[in-house]
């Protein structure tokens, strides 16, 4: 039997997907910062028990574990990343600063600037200069050179990002700079912007590379001691780790380049809603997922989600590797309540998994989201929570609310717990038009899918506010990102820089640039042990009008099996020059006939197909009303009044349930708001209509 396991790990649970022989088991466990490899290997020891196995003989019968991780986004909010040097050419240190010249929200004149985390004494620079098309125009001054890295070293930096002008035209002086470096400090992490983004502009390449060696050494070392504990737990195949593009790749393609694996964990949900947008023939979905920690909003257009390079903002620091586009708020079951300038405040701190909301009984002190939905009655202390893996207490509950918000606003415990929950709902519902409003999306023309272990908490609710008439929660939304994991295709997306006129491009030298491209992501996949025949390949250009400062990327051929550059040719080159023009018009709305672009570079996007979980759907079961297990008071925003509670485990395909009622699924708590109706499509997945 060969297993496939989807591992999420986020701030307060660690989710587990196990795919069987068409078959999907889901299984939680709390996370276990700071060293969160001990919360996988404690929730593969769950699965393997649940298998009847050994660990040992478990692993050694599971063919992938994939991987998504919050680690590299938990670094950056917290900024408590690698003490970082920067060294750049001479006159150019600054670049961090002076960003583009502009805030990335260019309409919020409040803004502050974000805390650098590469300070000014830590950034130097070198005497030298390559010129764009690669003639070295000042030698490297290996002296000075020496004098800045000594410098970092007396101010104890741990890891050092390397970016020079235009050496991805040239990348023999950073290539240079590392060895001596390495000479300098030995031991300490290293990132070449030649490797990392190997692209032009300047800043962003400088940008992204200084985020990779911030959260290197944390990415890094979890990556390995997860490696090292799983090979000593007797897994033989390499890791797979999910990347911000959505795609998977192994862990050894991500030695150099942590940074990809910022905003792993949501990506995974973004590709398995896609799956479900296709699988539900419902292509245009709003995608929320509000767990423990965050809220993650994102939007799938199309059933398709593709990932964005470049003008990414990411925890206020441009990265410009490829993104699946998700916007995150601070707003999850463990989000603090508090009262702050006399009104109530949710988030965006949280009690995560230590010590966790007050009601898990672990030492919490502080009312939490969870804390509130426990008193407004939607959760209960009956309740079988997170699979039974501990059980809800009301004790202290109630006191922490009167103290903390009851008495400094004058009101009840109960009016304090529906104000946090009001204060939640309406944070998160301006993230989502704050995310379609900069999409030019209406959100009433799309269907909501809500996953997450409290998503389909607040779904209905927050749909209801947006004007969306539709809500899909998947029977697996509460580990949904570690299904979504499952259903990614392993990928490589990468670029290399050649600035030419489109008129003068030379054939040869693009196909030097895909040659090497594609000879890169095959030894990648074959040490993967996937075989050329199986890999697609997506050769792409950037093009831009001269004197934008981005590029659109245009596709020139897709193929499957073997390396064939043939098409490579003049030909082809007339050929990208109208389709850039029908490129642009159709995303901006004009053409300009009379510019020749500007092409920026080779781009490959490369990936092997891969078994997928299912995503059923259709209506074929008789319907009928479901019977309700019971009843209790509960307040779904008209006051409390008895709600009908319903045992998910009991439901079937073509159940309905009218509103209010609360169904109680092993891992999440779905909410029938008033006005709506809750249908179970043949997949055994809910379908909340609002019936106003």
């Amino acid at each position: 039997m060969g297993y496939r396991i989807g591992v999420d790990i986020g701030g307060t649970f660690t989710d587990f997907a196990l795919s069987r022989d068409g078959e999907v088991v889901l299984e939680k466990t709390l996370s276990t910062p700071p060293d969160n490899s001990l919360a996988v290997m404690e929730g593969l020891a769950k699965l393997a028990d649940r298998e009847g196995r050994s660990l040992s003989h478990f692993l050694s019968e599971v063919e992938a574990i994939i991987h998504g991780t919050t680690i590299a986004d938990n670094t950056l909010i917290q900024m408590n990343g690698a003490v970082t040097g920067l060294l750049t050419t001479e006159g150019f240190r600054d670049e961090l600063e002076l960003r583009r010249g502009f805030k990335e929200d260019i309409w919020d004149v409040r803004l502050e600037a974000p805390p650098f985390i590469v300070p000014r004494r830590r950034r130097l620079g070198v005497p030298e200069r390559i010129l764009s098309d690669g003639t070295i125009y000042e030698k490297l001054d290996e002296e000075a050179a020496l004098r800045a890295i000594r410098r970092l070293k007396r101010q104890d930096v741990e890891s050092v990002a390397i970016s020079l002008l235009f050496s991805f035209a040239n990348p023999v002086h950073e290539r240079r700079l590392a060895e001596l470096t390495r000479q300098e400090m030995p031991g300490v992490e290293i990132s070449l912007s030649c490797e990392v983004l190997p692209r032009a502009p300047e800043f962003d390449r400088t940008s992204t590379t200084a985020v990779n060696a911030y959260i290197g050494p944390s990415v890094t070392g979890y990556l390995d001691r997860l490696v090292e504990r799983l090979a000593e737990a007797g897994y033989a195949r390499q890791l797979l780790v999910m990347q911000s593009s959505g795609g998977v790749m192994t862990r050894d393609y991500l030695q150099g380049s942590p940074i990809r694996v910022l905003a792993s964990g949501p990506a995974g949900g973004v590709v398995g809603a896609a799956c479900v947008a296709e699988a539900k023939e419902a292509p245009d979905l709003l995608c929320v997922d509000m767990g423990g920690t965050s809220y993650d909003v994102s939007v799938v257009i199309g059933a398709s989600a593709p990932a964005e390079v470049g003008w990414n903002w990411h925890h206020r620091n441009l990265i410009g590797v490829p993104m699946v586009n998700v916007e995150t708020l601070g707003a999850g079951g463990g989000s603090i309540c508090a009262v702050k300038k006399g009104a109530v405040e949710v988030g965006p701190e949280s009690a995560g998994a230590a010590p966790g909301p007050i009601c898990y009984g672990r030492g919490g002190l502080r009312p939490t989201v969870t804390d509130a939905i426990l008193v407004l009655g939607i959760l209960s202390e009956e309740s079988t929570f997170a699979g039974g893996s501990f059980e809800l207490t009301r004790k202290g509950v109630d006191e922490a609310f009167r103290e903390q918000l009851g008495d400094p606003l004058g009101c009840s415990v109960e009016e304090a717990a529906f104000d946090s929950w009001r204060v939640v709902n309406a944070n998160m519902t301006q993230a989502v038009r704050r995310t379609t409003a900069g999409k030019g999306i209406d959100p009433k023309s799309l269907t909501m899918l809500a996953y997450g272990g409290n998503g389909p908490v607040f779904a209905a609710i927050q749909a209801e506010e947006l004007g969306i008439r539709r809500v899909l929660v998947p029977r697996s939304s509460p580990t949904f990102s570690a299904l979504g994991a499952l259903a990614a295709r392993p990928s490589i997306d990468e670029e290399r820089a050649y600035l030419v006129s489109a008129r003068d491009a030379d054939p040869g030298r693009l196909r030097e640039l895909w040659c090497e491209l594609d000879e890169r992501a095959e030894s990648h996949f074959l040490a993967a042990g996937f075989k050329r025949d199986d890999m697609r390949a997506s050769y792409q250009i950037n093009l831009r009008y001269p004197g934008q400062n981005f590029a659109l990327t245009v596709d020139v051929k897709a193929t499957v099996g073997p390396r064939d550059l043939s098409f490579v040719d003049d030909a082809m080159l007339a050929d990208l020059i109208e389709g850039f023009h029908r490129e642009h018009e159709a995303c901006y709305g004009h053409r300009r006939e009379d510019e020749v672009p500007e092409i920026t570079g080779a781009r490959l996007q490369t990936s092997v197909e891969v078994e997928s979980p299912a995503f059923g759907a259709g209506f074929g079961a008789p319907q009928q009303a479901a019977t309700p297990a019971g009843t209790r008071l509960a307040n779904l925003g008209r006051g409390f009044e008895e709600t009908r509670i319903y045992e998910g485990a009991a439901l079937q395909p073509g159940h309905e349930i009218d509103g209010p009622g609360i169904i109680e699924e092993t891992f999440t708590t779905i909410v029938v708001y008033p006005g709506w109706q809750a249908r179970l499509d043949d997949a055994g997945d809910y379908v909340l209509d609002h019936m106003g």
